[in-house]
């Protein structure tokens, strides 16, 4: 497979497909294809697979694109400004991502839940108690919510982060959640009462312009019905 990235900061992926290789992408991901692209709806994996994606924040069913009668073209976008990023799986280098990542990959790249190994990362993490899990080997594409800044933690090394700006880490770097010290910082500092520390080793993906920042500060100028 090919692929292009196109779109700056309105991303989309173009990829070229060989005749008979298949990519899996979530519901709605797609933008256009080529005529001999065939879609199959699936729960890829059964249904306790399909109801553990769901949890992880992703849908319940997936699609399957498969190039039929020579090579394809296929198009997924992303749903919100930001960047697309491809990540290359393997054995040994599964990527835990944020609820609501994953975008599409080649077929041989499996995506299930993965839960906080401290309940107080999940409940308080600000990506909640379950995130996804891309394992197998083969090109994924994630979403990134803003742009991405990338950084590697040697062992024993860490960045705190504010809640949310996470947006991928290897799965050899641990995350948990600590209060910010000092009761005026807490309630009068308006970073919040938590942030997450992160400690290698591994790469960490952080991202600028989380979409949750993003609805609440439109929320204020939405009108409510009377």
């Amino acid at each position: 497979m090919k692929y292009k990235l196109i779109g700056d900061n309105l991303p989309a992926v173009i990829c070229e497909v060989e005749p008979g290789e298949t990519l899996i992408t979530e519901s709605g991901a797609m933008a256009w294809m080529s005529p001999n692209m065939k879609m199959e709806t699936t729960s890829n994996g059964g249904f306790g697979k399909a109801l553990g994606r769901m949890f992880s924040g992703d849908t319940l069913f997936q699609n399957r694109y498969t190039a039929q009668a020579g090579p394809g073209q296929i198009a997924f976008a992303s749903s919100f400004p930001g960047s697309i990023r491809p990540v290359e799986i393997a054995p040994g280098k599964e990527l835990i991502v944020q609820k609501r990542s994953f975008l599409a990959s080649e077929a041989t790249v499996n995506l299930s839940i993965h839960f906080q190994k401290k309940i107080g990362s999940g409940l308080f993490g600000g990506e909640g108690f379950i995130m996804q899990r891309l394992s197998g080997q083969g090109t994924a594409f994630i979403e990134i919510d803003g742009a991405a800044v990338e950084y590697q933690l040697e062992a024993g090394q860490s960045m705190i982060v504010d809640t949310g700006y996470l947006a991928a880490m290897d799965a050899t770097c641990s995350m948990e959640i600590v209060t910010v010290p000092g009761l005026k910082n807490m309630f009068l500092g308006g970073e919040g009462i938590f942030n997450t520390v992160v400690r290698g080793p591994g790469k960490i993906v952080l991202q600028t312009m989380p979409i949750f920042n993003v609805a609440s500060a439109v929320a204020p100028y939405i009108p409510t019905g009377n």
